[in-house]
């Protein structure tokens, strides 16, 4: 009678063994779902724009994948990756971060259901990949390369990309700036990427996208000291780049001590 409880209760502990494993991956999927789900309502043109209210108070309505995941308290480490998978597609190729976890959420939920029929992770993993290596050649084939001096085809995959973010109707007049000042930040003949750190983006409030330009040269973010009786404007100037603070540095307290 003990020897049939005794392995009772080690058949128990080996079921607990394996099903603690699959709780495991269970709640990683269902959290990186999460995140996918949350954005999928904002991909392509007919998509959703969302209000964001970041951890500093300030509102944002986007519907850029990249900007919403940024500003979205995520502390899952699964559901972070996607966030990270976000940020590397921003980076490497300035577009299509909603999509890429879209279609993350998609293969998790596939892999779900071949976890539910039995098939090993291993296995599912090493499928994906040979599927991806197979996707990446058929992308290669059907690609088109093109010159950087081709402005007309940068133009159209310009228009492309913003026909999907909420600023789409004003393709026309961003479009040029965005394929003009890539292409003063780069070699055309021998740049295979671009440092967009290279182009800043100045916000003003009051205007509108209209009144967008793109300044070949220096912005400085900095107002003019009318009081001073400085000049307002020089033409021809010459520009000294001074690499300390120009600013008074700020007052200092002495405390003395007694004894």
């Amino acid at each position: 009678m003990a020897a049939a409880v005794a392995q009772g209760a080690a058949g128990n502990n080996s079921f607990k063994d394996k099903e603690k494993p699959m709780a495991v991956r269970a709640s990683n999927i269902l959290a990186a779902r999460a995140v996918s789900d949350a954005i999928r309502t904002s991909l392509g043109p007919r998509g959703m724009d969302k209000m964001i209210q970041t951890p500093k108070g300030q509102t944002i309505i986007t519907n850029d994948g990249n900007t919403m995941l940024k500003d979205m308290s995520v502390m899952h480490p699964a559901a972070r990756m996607l966030v990270d998978l976000s940020a590397a597609q921003d980076v490497e190729a300035g577009d299509g971060t909603t999509s890429v976890v879209v279609i993350a959420g998609s293969l998790l939920g596939a892999a779900e259901r071949l976890l539910a029929k039995g098939l090993h992770p291993t296995v599912i993993s090493e499928s994906f990949q040979r599927a991806a290596a197979a996707s990446v050649e058929i992308l290669h084939n059907m690609s088109r390369p093109i010159n950087l001096s081709d402005r007309s085809t940068l133009l159209q995959a310009a228009s492309t990309s913003l026909s999907s973010k909420i600023v789409s109707q004003h393709s026309g007049l961003l479009g040029p700036m965005a394929v003009d000042s890539v292409l003063k930040v780069c070699d055309p003949k021998t740049a295979e990427n671009v440092d967009l750190r290279d182009i800043r983006i100045v916000k003003k409030v009051g205007g509108t996208i209209e009144d967008s330009e793109m300044v070949d040269g220096v912005v400085l973010n900095q107002p003019v000291i009318k009081s001073s009786g400085g000049p307002t404007r020089i033409e021809k100037a010459r520009i000294g780049l001074i690499q300390f603070q120009l600013s008074p540095p700020p007052s200092q307290t002495w405390r003395t001590k007694s004894w």
